[in-house]
Parts: structure tokens; C-alpha cells; sequence
């Protein structure tokens, strides 16, 4: 490329951005160019507004074309949705004309997150409740109709399905004081004639999204879901950690939308039947747990002799509360199964004697961390004596062991692994020493250490109450909040857990030390495997109320502090002179029950044995 072309092609750039310069319009030419395109912005909304209406009302005149003015509750296919609200002095309803049924439940004594605001337990579109009336010509339901308020007081409201002056259908909403329950029922009048009489039942279809209203949802995702009660006895649920459905044959005397301390619960005078249920889980973030909704049949008499009584219960999952509603109806009812505590062992125990304890000492007004420390230390000293039995027969086992040491050195070959196991036996025998004699205690302490366990997590009373620094001991207490999620551990990591960890660390290295491992590949396996499983527990046990793994720290701590005081109060010599003392006397020197039944099976395995050398 010559010097000319070059100057020419820099002339021409020069000219163009010198064009542009000198033709771009002024800032009050913008502005007007904006509002032009703005004007013709609006006026294409208005259009697609007033073309969106029209359509709706096209729609309308259409759906209203297509029902047939012949139709029983014709007249009132068409009203205002209108609310009204009955309340006592612990919830409050609203009620939609809309279908006649509830449209919100809010808990005056319990408070959302925030601890501001009562916590709602549905309202608007959470929740839907159609009943389905049947005649000849049609299926009538109810949520396509609009009801009309009849009588109302503060707690009571009667709703009205007219089909004439002479003919409805009454939903009765009853809310007595001092109660969650809410009494319902339908009755018929003058729908002899208008509503199949052979069809001696009304089917309802009932749909509720279970908000998250705790602070945890993978927590109260767990014990969120959807249970149910067979007429006489027994409960059941569908599956809180997947999407379950179900259809049931039996009868059911209730239905319940299940959170972690709040149910929605529907009972039934005279049973359910044909149900058929189903529990969606709900994602994380989402604002709710599950998404429930159940289907079934009642008994309903259209003559209008008597009424469908039913009840709703919109509550805490409180024990005591609920007992109190079953009392007189208990094999009916049995309400007081929505609050989970444990296999029927353990759960008799939290019945009898953790629950009032437990109500025992928060009426004293103490702050729930010292009430649960209380609680420790009563099922601790309660199962001491057991706890001594296990430790003194785990330190006769410890001083012996020299003397085992010696027999293990006499029968180092494994062919002769029965003569030493035989030994041994007879070692413990003459010093009148059980292997097992730990294990019974053992046993007999678990109900009433893992009954609090099962407590703690069910307790709606640790709900929002501060210890230390945990908000809220019903929820996990987020010392470090993590910007990612670490797999199986979460988001954050609570300090109360993390505590119980290292406890139960040490814990297991004083145990250990107590024990000579040698050089036994097993038991140094088994070592390390002592030391895991608190570890394990960490990432289990991240995302559980502080509260339970409060209890489980100080329990912990507590079992570490009793070990090594009985340790050190023990003389081990004197307990080895006891031990020979009784190995000289004939009368003491028995062998034990374990022991001789142990020794019978040995011999009767040598017996066996020789027997098959012999035929060889």
C-alpha cells in the first residue's frame, strides 16, 4: 500500500466520525425520541389489557352459557367471596363463602421466625377442601358454589348451601375456649327430594402445602408427615424422606397434615373410608415441606335426620394438650400419637416418668438449658446403681486380666483356641466373675437414657427458647455458616454438635486407654473404629435441634466425669483380694449361670469333636 492510498483511507475515518460527530441529535432530541417510543409502549399494553379482558369476559359469558340454569344450586353459582373469622382466645379462622370451608388457621400463642408474628398454618391458595353431593342429574361440589352466612358469633358460624328457602345444606364451624378443636358438621334440610337418597355418603377431597415454619427444613422435613389413624388402634404414616401415596382399605378415624410441631387434623364421628392419600416432598428454598392431600368418603344421610358430625384440630403436637382431647375417647382418638416418643418401650418411659419430670421442673420458670442439665442429672443418678455394676464388673474383668494374660501365653497355637477358652472360663468361675455381668445393667439403663433422646427432639416447649448462645434449641445453632454446602454435613456447623463430638472423642480415648490392646490387629481396628463413630456422629447429628445435642454433650460429659471418679475411688488390690477371698471360699466359688452354660457347650463341642476323630 502507497502513501497516497494510506492518506486517503486516514481522510475518509476522518470524515466519517466527524459525520457522526456533527449529526447526533441533542439531548432534548433523545429525550423526545424516548418519550415517543415510550407513548407507543403504553398504548400497545392498554391494547393488550382492554384485549385481555375482553377475552375473560368472553370466557365468562361462555362458562356462564354452559351451565345449566335447570342445576340445583343454580342460583348460587355466581357471588362474592367474602371471609369471615371465628376465633377464641388461642386461634383464629377465616372462612371463605367460596366453597364454605377454611381458608386460614393462625396460633395466637406460638410465633412464626420472626417471634413477632403468630404462626399461620395455611392460608389462600395453601389449602382446599371440596365436598362432593351427588343426585341424579349431577355431582355437586361445593367449591364451586358460593354459601351464605346464616348465623355467626365470635367462635360459631353456620354456612348456607340454599338451593331454595326450604332446601341447604348447613356447614356448622364451631371453636370452643380454651381448645384447638374445632367442631364441624353437616346437615341436610328439605333435600329429600333433591339429593340421591340412596347415596348415604359424601366424599371430600382435602389439600394442604405444609409450610416450613422452623428455621431447619431438612430437620422438619423429617418429622413432617402425613399420618393417620385406624378405627380402634394403630397408626400409621406415609414417608416423610420421599413422594409416597396410599391407598387405604381400612377405616380411619382421623387424618393429619403433619409439621414438626404443628398438625392439621381432620376426625371423622363416624370413620373414613375409601381413602386414598399422598405426600409430595417439597424443594428447599421453596418457603414449604410437604404437599399433602387425601381423598376419602363419610357417612352423610340426605334425609337430614342426622347430622355428619366431624372435627378439626389446627395445634401444636403437644403431649399433654393433646391427652387432653383424647380423654374419654382414648382408643377413638388417640391424638396424642402425633407427638413421636419412640418404640413402645421407650415410649412408656417418656410417658410416665420423662414428660413429668420434665413438666415438673419447667414449672419452676427455669431457663430450658438448665431444665434439660435437671433432666440429666435425674436419669443419670436414676440409672447409677446400674451404671456401678457395669463398672465394677468391667474392673473385676481388669484385674484378672494378668492372670488370663498367663493362659493366653500357655496356648499360643489356635488349634488350641477350646482348651483356653475353657481355662479362661474356668478362671472366672472360680473367682465367681461374668463375663456378662456388665451387659444386663446395660440393658436395663438404655430405655431410660435413650427415652430423652426421643424427648428432646418432640418437645414443642424448646421451641424458640434461647440457652446460651443458641436462639433456639429446637433448631440447630449455626456456629460458622458456610458459603457452599459440604456433602452430608450442610451449609453450617453447629457448635453444640461440634462439642458433643469432642467429648465423645475424648470420651473414647479414656475408654480405650482403660484397655490393653496389645498388639491385637482386631482390637486396634476396633480402636479406630471407637474413635470414627463420634465423627460420624458429627455430620449425622449437624443439622439436629441444639437441644438434643446439648443433651447428649453434658450426658456424655457427665458418663466421662462418673468414669473417672469410680476409677478413682476404686481400689483395684482391695478388689482382687475380694476376689481371692472368694475364690477359697467353697461356698462363694460357683460358677455363674453364663459360665457353666458356657462350659456345658464346650464340652458338649469336644464331645462332638473327638466323636468325629474316632469314626475317621
Amino acid at each position: 500500500m502507497d502513501k497516497n492510498t494510506i492518506t486517503g483511507l486516514v481522510l475518509i475515518a476522518i470524515l466519517l466520525v466527524g459525520f457522526s460527530f456533527l449529526s447526533r441529535p441533542s439531548k432534548e432530541q433523545l429525550e423526545a425520541q424516548q418519550r415517543y417510543y415510550d407513548s407507543i409502549a403504553l398504548v400497545q399494553q392498554r391494547e393488550e389489557a382492554l384485549k385481555a379482558k375482553a377475552d375473560a369476559a368472553l370466557a365468562n359469558e361462555k362458562d356462564v352459557e354452559t351451565v345449566d340454569s335447570t342445576a340445583l344450586f343454580f342460583n348460587v353459582r355466581q357471588g362474592v367471596d367474602s371471609l369471615i373469622t371465628i376465633q377464641n382466645n388461642l386461634a383464629e379462622l377465616t372462612l371463605s363463602t367460596k366453597g364454605g370451608s377454611i381458608f386460614s388457621a393462625v396460633l395466637k400463642e406460638y410465633m412464626e421466625q420472626d417471634k413477632k408474628t403468630p404462626v399461620t398454618l395455611f392460608t389462600g391458595n395453601d389449602v382446599s377442601m371440596n365436598f362432593l353431593f351427588y343426585n341424579k342429574k349431577e355431582t355437586i361440589q361445593t367449591k364451586d358454589y358460593y354459601f351464605s352466612t346464616v348465623h355467626r358469633t365470635d367462635s360459631t358460624v353456620t354456612m348456607r348451601l340454599a338451593a331454595d328457602s326450604a332446601s341447604y345444606i348447613d356447614f356448622k364451624y364451631a371453636l370452643h375456649p380454651n381448645t384447638y378443636l374445632v367442631d364441624f358438621s353437616i346437615e341436610a334440610k328439605g333435600m329429600t327430594d333433591k339429593l340421591a337418597a340412596s347415596n348415604n355418603y359424601v366424599d371430600i377431597e382435602w389439600a394442604q402445602r405444609a409450610r416450613q415454619i422452623e428455621k431447619g427444613y431438612v430437620y422438619e422435613n423429617r418429622l413432617s408427615e402425613l399420618t393417620y389413624k385406624f378405627l380402634g388402634n394403630g397408626t400409621d404414616y406415609l414417608s416423610a424422606n420421599k413422594d409416597d401415596e396410599k391407598e387405604v382399605p381400612e377405616r380411619l378415624d382421623w387424618i393429619a397434615f403433619k409439621n414438626q410441631f404443628f398438625s392439621s387434623v381432620f376426625i371423622a364421628d363416624a370413620d373414613f373410608e375409601k381413602t386414598k392419600l399422598v405426600s409430595k416432598m417439597e424443594r428447599e428454598g421453596s418457603g414449604y415441606i410437604k404437599d399433602y392431600s387425601a381423598e376419602m368418603s363419610t357417612t352423610f344421610d340426605p334425609t337430614g335426620q342426622k347430622a355428619t358430625q366431624m372435627f378439626f384440630y389446627f395445634g401444636p403436637n403437644h403431649y399433654k394438650t393433646l391427652t387432653a382431647l383424647d380423654k374419654g375417647r382414648e382408643e377413638k382418638w388417640e391424638l396424642n400419637r402425633l407427638v413421636y416418643l419412640g418404640w413402645p418401650l421407650i415410649r412408656w418411659v417418656n410417658k410416665w416418668f420423662t414428660i413429668n419430670i420434665f413438666d415438673w421442673l419447667s414449672g419452676w420458670g427455669l431457663s430450658m438449658g438448665i431444665v434439660l442439665l435437671l433432666m440429666t442429672l435425674i436419669v443419670k443418678a436414676v440409672v447409677f446403681p446400674a451404671t456401678w455394676k457395669t463398672y465394677i464388673s468391667s474392673a473385676k474383668m481388669r484385674v484378672l486380666k494378668p492372670k488370663i494374660d498367663e493362659i493366653n501365653k500357655k496356648y499360643p497355637k489356635q488349634e488350641d483356641a477350646m482348651k483356653k477358652q475353657q481355662e479362661v472360663m474356668g478362671l472366672y468361675s472360680q473367682y465367681g466373675v461374668s463375663p456378662m455381668g456388665g451387659c444386663l445393667p446395660m440393658l436395663v439403663q438404655f430405655p431410660v437414657l435413650i427415652a430423652l433422646f426421643m424427648f428432646v427432639p418432640s418437645a414443642i416447649e424448646l421451641r424458640q427458647q434461647s440457652f446460651l448462645w443458641a436462639d433456639d434449641l429446637s433448631t440447630y445453632d449455626a456456629f460458622i455458616n458456610f458459603p457452599f454446602n459440604i456433602p452430608f454435613l450442610g451449609s453450617h456447623l453447629s457448635l453444640f454438635c461440634l462439642l458433643m463430638t469432642i467429648v465423645n472423642v475424648l470420651n473414647s480415648k479414656f475408654m480405650m486407654q482403660q484397655q490393653d490392646t496389645g498388639a491385637n490387629p482386631q482390637m486396634a481396628a476396633m480402636k479406630w473404629m471407637t474413635y470414627l463413630m463420634p465423627i460420624m456422629m458429627l455430620f449425622i447429628l449437624n443439622s439436629y435441634p441444639s437441644g438434643l445435642n446439648y443433651y447428649y454433650f453434658i450426658s456424655t460429659l457427665i458418663s466421662v466425669v462418673t468414669t473417672i471418679i469410680l476409677r478413682k475411688t476404686t481400689n483395684e488390690e482391695k478388689l482382687l483380694a475380694q476376689l481371692e477371698a472368694r475364690k477359697k471360699d467353697p461356698k462363694k466359688a460357683k460358677k455363674t449361670g453364663f459360665a457353666a452354660r458356657l462350659e456345658a457347650m464346650q464340652k458338649q463341642q469336644e464331645q462332638l469333636m473327638k466323636e468325629r476323630q474316632n469314626k475317621k
